[in-house]
């Protein structure tokens, strides 16, 4: 795992490189004294920040609406057993350069 302080636009964060995630921490403090800059930051980066806190209560971690939704897809999508070994077959079809162009019925 590795770290590194800097800067995060506007506030000073750490990052932890673990593998292929990356995580940006920020203190609480530093959370709520910069809380524009942050919410700017995940908003218009796609990004994720960590906010530690030094009790028990637990760390927190913000995200923008757009990145949490398509967590939540993601999930729904790949909840239903029968849905997600469809999803598995569609990719790896698309990966044997098999997929076929359709088009879509227009909302009504």
């Amino acid at each position: 795992m590795g770290l590194a302080s800097g800067m995060c636009g506007d506030y000073t964060c750490t990052t932890y490189c673990t593998g292929i995630v990356i995580m940006k921490v920020v203190t609480y403090t530093q959370a709520r004294n910069e809380l524009k800059s942050i919410l700017d930051g995940v908003v218009q980066d796609a990004d994720v920040i960590v906010i530690s806190r030094r009790d028990a209560e637990g760390d927190a971690v913000v995200m923008s609406l757009e990145s949490y939704n398509s967590i939540m897809e993601t999930l729904h999508l790949t909840g239903n057993p029968a849905n997600a070994a469809a999803l598995a077959r569609a990719v790896a079809q698309d990966k044997r350069g098999l997929a076929q162009e359709r088009t879509l019925l227009p909302d009504e």
